[in-house]
C-alpha cells in the first residue's frame, strides 16, 4: 500500500512539474468547488431528514364519560390537570401529574400513581404504585372515571398505510459527492504536502472511503434505509481528517481508527437503546462507569493543557471524562419507573455534584461546564421545576466566582475576554491567529493544507474552527456549524414523536452536549467567549472526542421512527405485525 501512495504522489507531482500552473490553479479550482459540495451535502442530507411530515402513532385510547376520546402517542403517557402532561384533564379531583400509562411488549399496559392526593382505581379495587391495566377497563382518577380502549382497526391500517409511504431519499447521489469532496481532498493535499507524508495520506483517505461505503452497504443488507444523520457525521468527520492532515499528517491512522471506534459505539449503544427493560437494567452500571472513570482520572490522570484530565496507556491517551459523557446521558435519562417524581432527582443530583466536582478538582472547568448544562436539561425533562433549577443555578454561579478567586490562571483567561488585540502577544495570542486566519481565508479559503494557524498550538482542537474557516472557507466553517444546529433541529422536532420519555430526554441532553460544545469552540476561538479548551464535535482532532460525538448521535438515531430507518429504535411487538413480519 505504502509504495502505491508514492507512485500516485509520484504521479502527481510529476504532472505539477510538467505543467507549472496546475497545482495553483487545481487549488484555486478545488477552493470552490468544496464549499459547492459541502452545500449540496448538507442539503440533500437535511432535505431527506426534514422531507416527510412525521405522524405520530397512538397505542391506545381513553375516553371519558362525556365521550371525549384521548389518544395515547407514547410509551409513557402522562395524565393530569397540568398543561405539561400529555393528556391534561382538567378536573379537580386530579393532580397537576396524576398518573402515567405504561407500555410494554404485546400490547400490555401499566398505570402508576405519580403520588397523586385522591389516587387511582381499577373498578372498586385501589392502586398502590402500579397496577396492570386491560381493554375495557375503567379506571378512576380521583372521582373522574375514563375508559381504557384499543385503537380501531381502521386507525390502526390508516396508520400502518401512512408508515409505509414515508421513505428516506436514497443516500447513494449524495455518497458519490462525499467521496468526490474525499478524492479531491486527497490530490489538493498531495500538492501542499510533502512527499514523505504521502504514506499516511493516501492510504487514510482510500480506507475511510472504503470503510465509509461498507457501512451504507451493511445496513442496507439489513433493510437499513435512513442515513441522514449517519452523512452529516462523515461529512464533519471528514473535515477532522482534513484538519488533522494539514496539522499533525503522522497522526492521520490514529484519527482514522478513532472514527471506526466511534462508528462501532454508535452501532453498540444503538443496538442498547432498542429495548427499554435493558436500558433501565443498565442505567445502574452506566452511572458507577462514569464515576469510575472519573475517579480514575483523578488518581491516573496526567496534566495536559492545564488540567489532569488525561490517561496515558502505553503509546495511546485518552480523555475518560468523554466516555463518562455518554454513561451520564444514558443513567440520567433512564428514569421510566418513576416518571416525573421529583424524588427521583436525588440520586441523580448526587451523581452530577460527584461528577462536576472530580472535574473541578482536575481543573477542566470546560467540561464541567458542559456537565453543568448537561444537568439543567435532564433535570427540567425529568422534573419540570424552575424554581429548584434556578436555585442550583445560583448555587453554581457561586461556586464559579470561587473558582475565578482561588485558580489565577482561570481569572487571566477572563481577564483577556474581549481583550484579545490588547494582549495580543500573551494571553489572546491564539484567539488573535484564530481571527486573523480566518479573516486571510476569505469566503473560500486559502486551500486544504495553506494555512498559517496549522503552526498555532491547539489549531486542530481548540480552534479548529478558525483552521477550518482559513483553509476551506468561511462558507465551509459556516457549513461546519449548521450541520450541528441540523442535527439539533432534528432532534427538537422528532422527541415531539418520540415513543418514550427516555429517547426524548436522552435525544434532548444529547443535542444540547453538542450544540454547548459547538458553542464554546467556535465563540471562544473568536474572543466571543472565554477560551475554554473544549472540542468541535466530529470535527477536531482527538480519538475520545470522536467516539463521543458519534456515540451522541446514537441518541439522536433512536429518535427517529421512521419505517426501517433507524436501528436503535425497534418496533414494539404487537403493533403493526404486517410491517414487523416484512422486517
Amino acid at each position: 500500500m505504502k509504495e502505491a501512495a508514492q507512485s500516485i504522489y509520484q504521479l502527481i507531482e510529476n504532472l505539477t512539474a510538467a505543467y507549472p500552473g496546475f497545482a495553483k490553479g487545481y487549488t484555486s479550482f478545488f477552493s470552490y468547488l468544496f464549499p459547492i459540495l459541502s452545500f449540496f451535502i448538507l442539503a440533500g442530507a437535511v432535505t431527506s431528514l426534514f422531507h416527510f411530515p412525521k405522524k405520530s402513532e397512538a397505542f391506545a385510547k381513553i375516553r371519558l364519560e362525556n365521550g371525549t376520546t384521548f389518544r395515547l402517542k407514547h410509551w409513557e403517557c402522562i395524565l393530569g390537570r397540568s398543561k405539561n402532561a400529555d393528556i391534561c384533564l382538567p378536573y379537580e379531583t386530579i393532580s397537576r401529574l396524576h398518573a402515567v400509562i405504561s407500555s410494554q411488549e404485546q400490547n400490555r399496559f401499566f398505570i402508576t400513581d405519580l403520588d397523586s392526593k385522591c389516587g387511582i382505581r381499577i373498578g372498586e379495587q385501589e392502586v398502590e404504585g402500579s397496577a396492570p391495566l386491560h381493554f375495557g377497563d375503567t379506571f378512576y382518577l380521583g372521582e373522574t372515571p375514563l375508559l381504557f380502549l384499543p385503537i380501531d382497526k381502521e386507525e390502526q391500517k390508516e396508520t400502518e398505510k401512512k408508515r409505509r409511504q414515508i421513505r428516506p431519499i436514497p443516500p447513494w447521489s449524495i455518497l458519490l459527492l462525499l467521496t468526490f469532496l474525499q478524492v479531491g481532498l486527497c490530490i489538493q493535499f498531495c500538492i501542499s504536502k510533502a512527499e514523505k507524508y504521502a504514506g499516511y495520506i493516501l492510504p487514510t483517505f482510500f480506507f475511510f472511503c472504503l470503510f465509509m461505503w461498507g457501512y451504507f452497504v451493511l445496513m442496507r443488507c439489513f433493510h437499513i434505509i435512513g442515513f441522514e444523520l449517519e452523512m452529516i457525521a462523515f461529512y464533519l468527520t471528514t473535515l477532522s481528517l482534513a484538519i488533522t492532515t494539514s496539522s499533525i499528517p503522522y497522526s492521520l491512522p490514529k484519527q482514522f481508527l478513532s472514527v471506526v471506534l466511534g462508528v462501532f459505539v454508535f452501532l453498540a449503544l444503538g443496538y442498547l437503546l432498542r429495548d427499554l427493560k435493558r436500558i433501565q437494567k443498565l442505567r445502574w452500571v452506566m452511572a458507577a462507569f462514569a464515576l469510575g472513570l472519573m475517579l480514575a482520572t483523578l488518581l491516573l490522570g496526567q496534566l495536559r493543557y492545564g488540567a489532569t484530565n488525561w490517561i496515558r496507556l502505553g503509546p495511546l491517551s485518552f480523555q475518560p471524562s468523554e466516555l463518562a459523557k455518554l454513561c451520564y446521558i444514558f443513567a440520567g435519562s433512564a428514569t421510566l419507573d418513576r416518571l416525573f417524581r421529583r424524588r427521583n432527582l436525588g440520586l441523580f443530583m448526587l451523581l452530577s455534584f460527584s461528577l462536576i466536582l472530580c472535574l473541578g478538582l482536575m481543573s477542566d472547568f470546560g467540561t464541567a461546564a458542559i456537565f453543568f448544562i448537561t444537568f439543567l436539561v435532564i433535570a427540567f425533562l425529568r422534573s419540570g421545576n424552575f424554581a429548584t433549577l434556578l436555585l442550583i443555578t445560583g448555587g453554581a454561579i457561586t461556586a464559579g466566582a470561587m473558582v475565578l478567586i482561588a485558580k489565577p490562571y482561570i481569572w487571566t483567561r477572563f481577564a483577556t475576554w474581549r481583550h484579545a488585540w490588547e494582549y495580543a502577544s500573551s494571553g489572546g495570542y491564539q484567539q488573535v491567529r484564530t481571527m486573523t486566519g480566518i479573516a486571510s481565508g476569505g469566503l473560500f479559503g486559502t486551500g486544504a493544507g495553506g494555512g498559517y494557524l496549522q503552526r498555532v498550538a491547539a489549531s486542530d482542537t481548540d480552534l479548529v474552527f478558525g483552521m477550518v474557516c482559513e483553509e476551506l472557507g468561511l462558507l465551509t466553517g459556516c457549513m461546519a456549524v449548521l450541520c450541528i444546529l441540523a442535527l439539533a433541529a432534528y432532534a427538537i422536532r422528532s422527541c415531539s414523536m418520540s415513543r418514550s420519555s427516555f429517547y426524548t430526554i436522552a435525544a434532548c441532553s444529547a443535542t444540547s452536549m453538542l450544540v454547548f460544545q459547538t458553542a464554546l469552540n467556535v465563540f471562544g476561538s473568536v474572543d466571543l467567549l472565554p477560551l475554554t479548551g473544549v472540542t468541535f464535535p466530529f470535527v477536531s482532532n482527538g480519538g475520545s472526542s470522536m467516539i463521543l460525538s458519534w456515540g451522541l448521535l446514537a441518541f439522536l438515531k433512536a429518535t427517529d421512527t421512521r419505517p426501517r430507518a433507524s436501528f436503535a429504535n425497534a418496533l414494539r411487538k404487537g403493533n403493526f405485525p404486517k410491517e414487523r413480519t416484512r422486517r
